[in-house]
């Protein structure tokens, strides 16, 4: 397993990151445990989580993968070869903290939940899950910014975020579904208030949606902002089980009508293609897919979630996979020529 650090915090994690928003909602407990065990064997030593996990998000269900995971990690005994992520929700989850803010006493209260649910003291990396803010994120195109908006200054997250380090509850901090602007101007608060600098932003990447390339790829280099990249296989579709109107029974773009951004007609003939070349080349088309976001250099963990153990075994070939220049070139075509049809 290929590793990289976690910006400059001395933090090494893996390439590949295990996803969980499934726990609690399409995987039991024991089917996460099951997960967690095999991941943790073939090498991965991240885990991504969140507070308003599992996914699609309801009071009923909210915190039962922390809760999983918390009880697979007092089963095993071992916390510090394992490296966990997770996030506080920021506006519009009006189940979690009674609407739920980025505000220094949201973000102590946020922590202690998460770390109670985890049955740990701390966590290695704790992000803001999106901003407290007007701006594009999970997929929104266009800006319009109103004078009245109520938002939290970053500069109080970030200085509540250090609080949460100096208290050894949190060792490295991290923003997710960020903007260019966001992540520039929480470095330049660091930097002028002396708090700790974000050491990755977690974003949609993959090969419908490459945005990420434009404005944060840069950035990611230039400042030591690695990208963890969330849903690589946009939902599964790009497996290709989705084509020609396929709706298998227990895929998440079948259960879950909310999730209609790599269902567009663009977006499939887009899919068509990339499994086309996949199979051409003699690839899993998902396999493929992983392996493009694995190659990136401005990549620090590729998040990989499955339901399935098949899927996952799956998932995990893909770290052995390097795609030659020819299949990096063939998707680059394809690209330019149906570029990001799911922003």
């Amino acid at each position: 397993m290929h590793t990289r650090p976690l910006g400059n915090t001395g933090i090494e994690v893996s390439r590949l990151c295990l996803g969980t928003m499934t726990f609690g909602e399409q995987n039991t407990e024991a089917e996460a445990h099951e997960q967690l065990d095999r991941a943790v064997a073939f090498g991965i030593n991240f885990i991504d989580t969140a507070e308003m996990y599992p996914v699609p998000p309801r009071a009923d269900t909210q915190g039962l993968t922390e809760r999983y995971i918390g009880s697979w990690l007092a089963r095993r005994g071992s916390r510090d070869d394992v490296i966990i992520g997770s996030k506080a929700a920021g506006p519009g989850a009006d189940h979690i903290r009674g609407g739920p803010r980025l505000t220094r006493e949201h973000l102590h209260q946020a922590i202690d939940s998460s770390l109670a649910r985890l049955n740990t003291d701390y966590v290695d990396l704790y992000q803001l899950h999106w901003p407290d803010r007007q701006a594009n994120f999970f997929g929104k195109l266009g800006y319009a910014h109103d004078e009245e908006e109520d938002a939290t200054p970053l500069e109080e997250s970030l200085s509540a975020l250090k609080e949460l380090v100096d208290a050894g509850k949190v060792r490295a901090i991290g923003l997710s579904n960020e903007t260019p602007w966001g992540v520039m101007k929480a470095l330049e608060i660091a930097d002028r208030l002396g708090l700790p600098r974000i050491a990755s932003v977690q974003n949609p990447y993959n090969l419908l949606n490459r945005s990420f390339e434009v404005g944060l790829g840069e950035i990611a280099h230039r400042e030591d902002v690695g990208l963890l990249a969330y849903s690589p296989l946009a939902f599964g579709a790009l497996s290709g089980k989705y084509l020609n109107g396929a709706q298998p029974a227990k895929g998440r773009l079948t259960l879950y009508e909310r999730f209609k951004r790599y269902t567009t007609p663009q977006a499939e003939t887009a899919i068509d293609a990339y499994v086309a070349l996949a199979r051409d080349c003699g690839l899993d088309p998902a396999q493929m897919a992983l392996g493009f976001v694995n190659s990136r250099r401005f990549l620090t963990s590729n998040i990989i979630g499955a339901t399935t153990m098949a899927q996952l075994e799956s998932n995990l070939d893909s770290e052995a996979l390097r795609l030659d220049d020819d299949v990096l070139d063939a998707i680059d075509d394809i690209h330019r020529r149906m570029p990001n049809p799911c922003p």
